[in-house]
């Protein structure tokens, strides 16, 4: 297993996770894999993908770090780490996936919209977290949080796209999250247009 704190630093270093919400197994598989072969170091597979533990199962080994989203209980946190997620992601921040994820020593990721949610999260020993939905904020808010809060890391996902993503970016963003564009990259385009529109993110990447 890969310790906690690399796993952050591959994050940092990603830049980029792609959210991968499949409409089954296969589907899922197919965006993940041709993501991964554009580049992408992080993926996120998420549990309102039936059959997701089909999903984990084949890219195990795989190049990139494979993490579990819509993650909304314990139980479900418990289920993902058996199945080799890496780090954990939820809509909403849970103390009991806090527990979970610290207990055996895998990062977690919660879904924050306020400061007080920022502040708690981090007090339960959350190094980023996941602005959602970003839709409905300007990446001017990054800096406006980092004002109080100057250690909060945050990582904007909901409404992220290749248009937008350097200004999150460059308003004080760790990472983004992306994925309802790479789902519609392979229906419209298979796995080719998805490997293409990875490389097309990956070369805008500030």
């Amino acid at each position: 297993m890969i310790p906690k704190m690399e796993i952050y630093q591959q994050i940092l270093d990603a830049k980029i996770v792609a959210v991968i919400r499949g409409k089954d197994a296969d589907e899922a598989i197919a965006v993940a894999e041709a993501a991964v072969n554009g580049g992408l170091k992080a993926i996120e597979l998420t549990y309102t993908t039936p059959g997701v533990s089909k999903v984990f199962e084949k890219l195990a080994g795989s190049q990139a770090l494979i993490g579990a989203g819509t993650v909304l209980d314990a139980e479900t946190a418990r289920h993902a780490l058996l199945h080799g997620a890496e780090f954990v992601v939820s809509p909403n921040f849970n103390p009991d996936i806090a527990k979970v994820c610290n207990r055996y020593n895998v990062p977690y990721l919660p879904g924050c919209m306020t400061i007080k949610e920022m502040v708690e999260a981090t007090e339960w020993g959350c190094d980023i977290l996941k602005l959602f939905p970003a839709n409905g904020f300007e990446p001017s808010f990054v800096g406006s949080v980092n004002g109080p809060l100057p250690k909060v890391r945050i990582m904007p996902t909901g409404g992220i796209n290749i248009k937008n993503m350097n200004a999150w970016l460059e308003a004080g963003a760790v990472a983004v999250g992306i994925g309802s564009d790479l789902t519609k990259a392979y229906r419209s385009a298979g796995e080719q247009g998805v490997t293409q529109l990875v490389k097309e993110y990956l070369k805008e990447l500030a």
